[in-house]
């Protein structure tokens, strides 16, 4: 089990494959892209699956997301998810990406194993889609959505982030096109994890702004605690069902008290938090011959030190060093 002193327990684990990025999002890195991390450095694919393994079948872990940068550019993917859902007992296993390779690879993703994609998507205008993500790929991401859809990777869920002066006044259209396309869209606030530290919390698009823009078109019902669990999004239900939306308000109403998520970097560190300035090394562990325990009880010792929360609201919060592409969403 990986409990923290606060009494939560993890049992949700994000696995970051890479990095690398086929994208240059203004939120994420800046358009010269980042100094990547060595191909040495980066965890094996045995090594990746050791570690599910030991966190599946020795600390509780029920959920496994592998993310990015971006995990479709990881060569041997569908090898990684077909032996982690070999594991017994077998978790739930999704992928966070952002769907440009997702035509090519979504029916060998589903007969692997994989069980479910998230896909970001900020903008229905392919003009906008190119001046956020620096890429003229908007087509091969809806193309990859349906794709998604059409292999049974479902519920397929849109994450999108708005951003003032671009894309803030999307929201009723994005949520008016996912539920045309049975997609299920989650909008996300803008966090401080961008490579270059522009993020200000002043003008950001919250989660009140969007909820009060959905409102100008749809009736929302707010789905309630109940229902919600550890899960980040906050959900309603739009015009009396079955579509919902969800919103994940991680800056202005942070859900770390319900925290259940416990994350691994591409070269083998853990990372209690997305905004966590520590991180412990599992990668040495592994390479130094510990034992499958030794490393469990390095990895437990890691989530006992959780801290309360994230500290957005601190004024002393300091961005982390490492940019979203490095964590892994």
């Amino acid at each position: 089990m990986l409990i923290d002193t606060y009494g939560r327990v993890a049992t949700d684990l994000r696995i970051s494959l890479t990095d690398r990025c086929n994208l240059r999002c203004t939120y994420c890195m800046p358009e010269e892209g980042l100094q990547w991390l060595a191909k040495p450095d980066l965890l094996t694919d045995d090594e990746i699956v050791r570690l599910a393994e030991i966190a599946v079948t020795r600390l509780g872990i029920e959920e496994v997301r592998f993310t990015g940068g971006e995990p479709l550019l990881r060569p041997g993917l569908p090898g990684i998810v077909e032996r982690v859902a070999a594991l017994a007992p077998r978790p739930q296993m999704s992928l966070t990406t952002n769907g440009i390779g997702l035509k090519r690879t979504a029916a060998a993703l589903k007969a692997a194993g994989l069980d479910r994609v998230n896909v970001s998507l900020d903008t229905l205008r392919p003009d906008v889609f190119k001046t956020l993500t620096r890429r003229d790929r908007h087509k091969d991401v809806v193309e990859g959505l349906e794709a998604a859809h059409d292999a049974g990777l479902t519920p397929v869920k849109i994450n999108s982030v708005l951003m003032p002066g671009l894309n803030a006044d999307e929201a009723p259209d994005l949520l008016a096109w996912s539920m045309e396309h049975d997609y299920e869209l989650r909008f996300i606030e803008q966090m401080p994890l961008d490579a270059q530290h522009g993020w200000k919390r002043e003008g950001m698009v919250t989660a009140g702004d969007i909820l009060a823009s959905l409102r100008t078109r749809f009736h929302l019902t707010e789905e309630g605690a109940g229902e919600r669990g550890s899960a980040p999004a906050e959900r309603w239900i739009v015009d009396g069902g079955p579509h919902r939306v969800g919103v994940i308000a991680s800056v202005t109403r942070p859900f770390c008290a319900a925290c259940d998520r416990t994350r691994l970097t591409a070269d083998g560190q853990v990372r209690t938090c997305l905004f966590a300035a520590e991180e412990t090394d599992l990668r040495g562990a592994l390479r130094s011959g510990a034992s499958d325990e030794e490393i469990a009880g390095i990895w437990r010792t890691a989530m006992w030190g959780k801290k309360a929360g994230a500290g957005l609201d601190d004024p002393s919060f300091v961005q982390p060093d490492r940019p979203m592409s490095a964590i892994g969403g």
